[in-house]
């Protein structure tokens, strides 16, 4: 399976918006939904024109616990949205299938516009999961807020949402926001059957054997990169870690 990335740059994004709007509006429409709200695109997908007009907020289901969230509606999307749904069937599906069906658009047919336009523009990591990923990268991005996205999306744990957006996790921010209970959780955890012992044992055996291969005369240029990286990533978070209180 194929890595799904959020669209980071501007210029990329509104060309992609474009080019789906070339195929069809309803792409288009879906497309700045999920972008605007962070709804996933089963959810769009169920929605009728009434579900979504003139509101300034969705609510709905998330994970198989069916776990309820509410996505707020930004005024330029709903203006938007207005437009597209005007003098439409308040009891018609949003977006709809094939021309002249009732049925909603299948979310296997989104999924392959989707894909063929990330192709036309030279970008692999297009799926179903980029419009959700790029509103969580977007709003990361002028919030610097971790928690609210992770909280919509459901997701265990901040480093799970960094993950998600394709970005390095912030641990000073995540360290000094974590509640008592999830350091009590923490605690417990790494107590438990010598699990942090274990995990810290683990890693240095990995970074012994790693030290041990720069001496190897077959290693390329590439494994040195790689341990270059992995080198300045785990200064950085141990920094961060020694300077958090």
């Amino acid at each position: 399976m194929n890595w799904v990335a959020p669209i980071k740059d501007d210029t990329t994004l509104e060309k992609f918006k474009q080019k789906l709007r070339e195929v069809d509006d309803k792409y288009y429409i879906l497309f700045e939904i999920g972008v605007g709200t962070g709804l996933q695109l089963q959810e769009i997908l169920k929605f009728r024109n009434k579900d979504i007009r003139d509101k300034d907020s969705i609510e709905a289901s998330i994970g198989t616990k069916n776990i309820k969230r509410t996505f707020q509606i930004p005024q330029e999307l709903k203006e938007i949205i207005s437009q597209y749904t005007e003098g439409k069937d308040p009891e018609a599906y949003l977006i709809l299938g094939h021309s002249g069906s009732p049925a909603p658009l299948s979310r296997e047919q989104a999924y392959r516009v989707f894909k063929n336009v990330g192709k036309s523009m030279g970008l692999n990591a297009i799926g179903a999961q980029t419009m959700r990923k790029t509103f969580a990268w977007r709003y990361y991005k002028e919030t610097n807020d971790i928690y609210y996205i992770q909280n919509l999306l459901n997701h265990a744990s901040p480093s799970i949402t960094y993950r998600y957006i394709g970005e390095k996790p912030n641990v000073e921010v995540v360290l000094k926001k974590m509640t008592p209970e999830e350091n009590e959780r923490s605690r417990y955890m790494l107590y438990k059957d010598n699990a942090g012992k274990n995990r810290i044992h683990a890693l240095t055996e990995e970074l012994i054997h790693i030290e041990r291969e720069l001496d190897n005369p077959t290693n390329n240029d590439a494994f040195y990169g790689r341990v270059d990286c992995l080198l300045a990533e785990l200064e950085e978070l141990m920094d961060n870690f020694k300077n958090t209180k």
